[in-house]
């Protein structure tokens, strides 16, 4: 699968996967109907039909064990941003509790980290490009600043003890998301996913080779059900990738709701 595949609208993607698979199954059971003559023939249907449900298990199987990785790389994404999102919006509200000029200081700081993720980090995890060197600076100057801060009170002691632990939960959801951006299905899963289904379509084509109509049919039930695995396998394969994607949105409401809002002093 490549890059232009999963960026497409999720309803063109649908439309490439089922076409490609038709066509496929089309190919497949001309050429089976065409060598399905004299001594072939017969050979053909002395294949058992009882082959066909462990073909279609083990490809269930392959399935399964695909689905089971993509759905958890994909609510892992949704964790670390949730995470991330209400480590950051601690900071803003625990910065109340400095003076306001320090407070909206820090606020800035928030609001460019949220900026700079939206703008640089979400582009390089669609296109696996984020890495873990790519540095939050504005998070390390948010540490830098609330640890060199001489509190005032017990409130601030407090709150700084409290920032510093949310601005390392913040750092680690941010690790977090960056490797999970990674996550994807190996072209060798891939490779084994879709041979299996050539098989198991070249095994019904031949096991009712001397029916056409019935060889059709489940021909197209079958690619049916492989063009629909592959494309829900497809659209959550890249967790930051494509119209079924993790956003920025709680991030960004970090920014619309906290950030953005005057302190009210």
């Amino acid at each position: 699968m490549t890059n232009w595949l999963y960026n497409l609208h999720i309803g063109w993607m649908a439309l490439f996967i089922f076409t490609a698979t038709y066509c496929v199954a089309a190919v497949v059971y001309w050429i089976v109907t065409r060598l399905a003559v004299d001594d072939r023939a017969r050979a053909f249907k002395a294949l058992s039909p009882g082959m066909l449900p462990p073909l279609g298990i083990i490809f269930g199987l392959l399935v399964s064990f695909i689905a089971v990785q993509i759905w958890s790389d994909f609510d892992r994404a949704k964790v670390a941003v949730s995470s991330e999102a209400s480590a950051l919006r601690s900071i803003v509200l625990l910065a109340a509790n400095f003076a306001p000029e320090e407070e909206m200081q820090l606020r800035a700081l928030v609001a460019r980290h949220i900026e700079k993720c939206v703008n640089e980090e979400w582009p390089a995890m669609g296109e696996q490009r984020a890495t873990l060197t790519m540095l939050p600076t504005p998070l390390i100057e948010t540490m830098q600043r609330v640890l060199t801060h001489t509190p005032a009170n017990d409130a601030q002691r407090t709150a700084r003890r409290e920032i510093v632990t949310s601005l390392r939960n913040a750092l680690d959801a941010r690790r977090q998301r960056i490797i999970v951006s990674q996550s994807n299905v190996g072209s060798v899963k891939w490779a084994g996913l879709l041979l299996q289904a050539l098989v198991t379509l070249i095994a019904i084509a031949m096991v009712h080779s001397d029916n056409r109509l019935t060889c059709a049919i489940a021909m197209t039930l079958f690619s049916t059900a492989i063009a629909l695995s592959v494309f829900l396998i497809a659209s959550y394969n890249r967790p930051f990738t494509g119209e079924i994607s993790v956003g920025p949105e709680l991030l960004q409401q970090v920014i619309s709701r906290e950030v953005k809002a005057a302190p009210d002093h």
